[in-house]
């Protein structure tokens, strides 16, 4: 087995869980939500190009390399394991369980941003997120790191002001904003064939699909879909939580999550 990536274990129960974070985080965004579990022992990976991995090299497909890494902590951890993912990780969440599934129990999806399901039912919320999204990536192909950083997380963020923010988180996301935009072939255009002909539809796991209600609206159409070609999905709305509700809510989402484990 290769060596597993930087990461944090939270409890030491018998349940073993895999949590993977969205962009611009790193396995620290955990800590809320496994303090809030019982029974349950949780790695948090540091995702390529975040936390204490290497730094982006600019080439390098982020998506594959975290669901390779992904496979590899599952095994570690003792597979099959439950999995949770937030943003960017529950894509990644998503195809681990498309790709092997022999190493999920289960999965938890809060907030995945596969904005193509979105476009592939022809959503038409799809082309206001895209023409909002353009303005982030407009900023990015000109070299304006801060500037884009910021319109992302006017949208994606926690809703506190980028200024308000530690010089030293604002540098962190600004170094890292490339990687956002260098996933869109599979968040954007389904690269690695997520939507592919039954694949959703032959995945024979439990599926929780979680949003905050207060979410950009794309979220909704993506849950919309997954919801319809997921044979054994259901759906939970954190009133009053944004995209970040894995740390601005996680004592609303716990329960939901338990009560997931103990039915999977």
């Amino acid at each position: 087995m290769r060596d597993l990536p930087p990461h944090r274990i939270y409890g030491s129960g018998p349940r073993p869980v895999l949590a993977l974070h969205c962009s611009l985080a790193h396995g620290g965004e955990w800590v809320g939500l496994a303090g809030l579990l019982e029974g349950v022992r949780l790695m948090a990976p540091d995702l390529p190009g975040h936390g204490r991995q290497p730094e982006w090299d600019g080439q390098s497909d982020t998506h594959a390399d975290a669901t390779r890494q992904a496979a590899d902590c599952a095994a570690a951890l003792g597979a099959p394991v439950d999995v949770i993912g937030h943003s960017f990780g529950a894509t990644v969440a998503l195809r681990l369980a498309l790709e092997r599934s022999e190493l999920v129990r289960s999965l938890v999806l809060i907030e995945p941003v596969l904005f193509a399901a979105a476009k592939a039912a022809e959503d038409p919320r799809f082309a206001a997120f895209a023409a909002r999204e353009g303005v982030f990536r407009a900023l990015l192909a000109q070299g304006r790191a801060e500037e884009a950083t910021e319109a992302f997380l006017t949208v994606w963020g926690s809703g506190q002001p980028f200024a308000d923010l530690t010089p030293e988180a604002r540098a962190y996301m600004g170094a890292r904003i490339g990687i956002v935009a260098a996933l869109d072939p599979v968040l954007m255009g389904d690269a690695a064939g997520l939507l592919r002909y039954m694949a959703m539809e032959s995945l024979g796991v439990p599926v929780l699909l979680v949003e905050g209600d207060q979410s950009p609206p794309i979220i909704d159409a993506i849950q919309t879909e997954l919801a319809r070609r997921l044979p054994m999905a259901s759906r939970a709305v954190v009133p009053g939580a944004g995209h970040m509700l894995p740390v601005s809510h996680a004592a609303a989402l716990a329960p939901l999550v338990a009560a997931h484990l103990a039915q999977a």
